[in-house]
């Protein structure tokens, strides 16, 4: 069902994507749902990072969040695909992009979405993961992209994927 936008949403949305195209430009290629090979500082340390689901609104498995805020869940699968052991906290190595360039960095809150992730994935050279991150996001924010980037997001490497999946 097509949203009717206003002008204001448009200028919005266009001044959000000229703020967004140096970091477009500087992922790894990808679009939704795929597969982005990334790479981290160390030696060794390579992930095949895969955003397999989205659910906006997710409902909060405890309290409500505060105030006007939703909550979006985002399912990773992570396998180690380098020569290295990956031992990071999968949370703040994402971020979620809203269409007006406001960035939000992911958290543990937990929701009936599904498992999150533990506070730290340790995974050695062939493992895999799988887990939920989620965002605290304004209730009328427009979720545009999702990041990931291994050293808890400080790796110079990051994948995006579009929102919403197909």
């Amino acid at each position: 069902m097509p949203r009717s936008r206003r002008p204001g949403r448009v200028r919005g949305s266009l001044l959000a994507l000229a703020l967004l195209a140096p970091v477009l430009l500087g992922t790894a290629p990808g679009g939704s749902g795929e597969t982005i090979s990334l790479s981290g500082k160390g030696p060794g340390q390579r992930l095949d990072v895969t955003l397999t689901q989205v659910v906006d609104p997710a409902p909060p498995a405890g309290p409500e969040p505060a105030g006007s805020d939703r909550l979006v869940a985002t399912r990773f699968r992570l396998e180690n695909t380098g020569t290295a052991g990956y031992q990071d906290s999968p949370a703040p190595a994402a971020h979620l992009l809203d269409s007006a360039g406001r960035r939000y960095t992911g958290d543990d809150v937990p929701t009936t979405a599904g498992p999150a992730f533990p506070e730290t994935v340790d995974l050695d050279p062939g493992g895999t993961a799988e887990g939920f991150i989620t965002f605290r996001i304004p209730a009328d924010a427009d979720p545009a992209a999702v990041q990931f980037a291994l050293n808890t997001g400080l790796a110079d490497d990051v994948g995006q994927w579009s929102l919403p999946l197909p």
